[in-house]
């Protein structure tokens, strides 16, 4: 496997993981014990989605299409926890990220 595949599947596993804990928070499954790892899988999800949208460039293929995903997941703050257009926004980030990676793995 490629430094890009690596990045690409620990990245999708840690958006994945994301969006399972804000489903529990979104149901009011442990509220007060899952928030802070909620915010704290968010910022590694942005870490590694920057990482790999570097990662992508220096290999000299296309980052572009994962960019939408980190524009996204970056203007989640703007958003209201536990309200429709946090979740809306969070889906929305998922799917941009997966067709992002389709884009990707489909130009070789």
């Amino acid at each position: 496997m490629t430094a890009v595949q690596v990045a690409l599947t620990i990245t999708a596993t840690l958006l994945t993981g994301l969006m399972l804990l804000g489903l529990s928070l979104q149901l009011g499954w442990r509220k007060d014990q899952t928030r802070w790892p909620h915010h704290a899988l968010y910022f590694a999800v942005t870490v590694s989605l920057a990482g790999t949208i570097f990662l992508l460039w220096r290999a000299g293929k296309p980052a572009w299409p994962l960019l939408p995903a980190l524009l996204l997941l970056l203007s989640m703050p703007r958003t209201s926890p536990g309200q429709a257009n946090h979740w809306r926004r969070a889906l929305l980030v998922t799917l941009t990220f997966a067709l992002g990676v389709f884009i990707i793995l489909s130009s070789h």
